[in-house]
């Protein structure tokens, strides 16, 4: 492995776990999409499959409260993980270029909403098949691409659930489909030895990252910072989309 991925991954890895524990999520969001602009999807998620699922616990133990959130959001949780399970499986077999532009897609959809205050009044119309809806299509788009906060955030806003609900559903969804996840590639064969050395190695600099961001976590200007990094994301989707156009 070339030392100079070596370097992008590492701080690629620090900085969005800093962000991830100052904000509450965020790791998969950033994290994903900048590394693969060095690889193909498959591998990304592979990579950092492990320091993910670090970083959602330690955020949903953070927050406290970890059974409670359980018993409330389950069925969500259920459905991830059977989307995530068929999402990883169309990954596995097909592994195109192509689920860049999803995860393009994902984050211009999130930039979008959160600009024009975008509401989706069908989930307070239909609260029911909305949860079934958010958790297989949901687990799905997680199989395929790592992202699934936009989603959870969209569902939680409009069904007026509160910030730390917020937090605490997509941590937990995360988590769930991670596992999931790395079930389907160990039967496929596709967890690499490699893939389980860089994910293991990594975890000391998430223990970092996530120690420095849930230090600054409530010192921070989170409008601000919120900002630069809907502008740093609006970036990175466009890099993928011409990465792969020219592919």
């Amino acid at each position: 492995m070339e030392t100079d991925f070596i370097i992008v991954f590492t701080l690629v890895i620090l900085i969005s776990s800093f962000i991830h524990g100052s904000i509450g999520f965020g790791f998969g969001l950033i994290s994903t999409p900048v590394v693969a602009l060095f690889t193909d999807i498959q591998t990304t998620i592979t990579y950092i499959i492990i320091p993910t699922m670090i970083v959602n616990l330690v955020s949903i133990l953070s927050e406290g409260k970890f059974f409670e959130a359980l018993r409330k959001f389950w069925l969500i949780i259920l459905l991830m993980v059977i989307g995530s399970v068929v999402g990883t499986y169309i990954l596995v077999y097909y592994n195109s270029e192509y689920f860049k532009l999803i995860l393009a897609f994902i984050i211009f959809f999130y930039l979008f909403q959160s600009l024009v205050k975008l509401r989706a009044t069908f989930i307070a119309n239909y609260p029911k098949s909305s949860t079934y809806g958010l958790g297989l299509v949901g687990g799905v788009v997680s199989g395929l691409t790592n992202v699934v906060a936009p989603l959870t955030i969209m569902y939680t806003l409009e069904l007026k659930y509160s910030k730390k609900d917020t937090i605490q559903l997509s941590n937990l969804c995360f988590l769930f489909t991670k596992v999931g996840q790395v079930a389907t590639f160990v039967y496929f064969g596709e967890f690499s030895s490699q893939a389980v050395q860089i994910s293991f190695a990594s975890m000391f600099i998430v223990a970092i990252g996530l120690y420095f961001g849930i230090k600054i976590k409530k010192k921070i200007d989170a409008k601000f910072y919120a900002k630069i990094l809907k502008v740093l994301l609006f970036i990175i989707a466009w890099v993928l989309v011409f990465q792969t156009v020219e592919f």
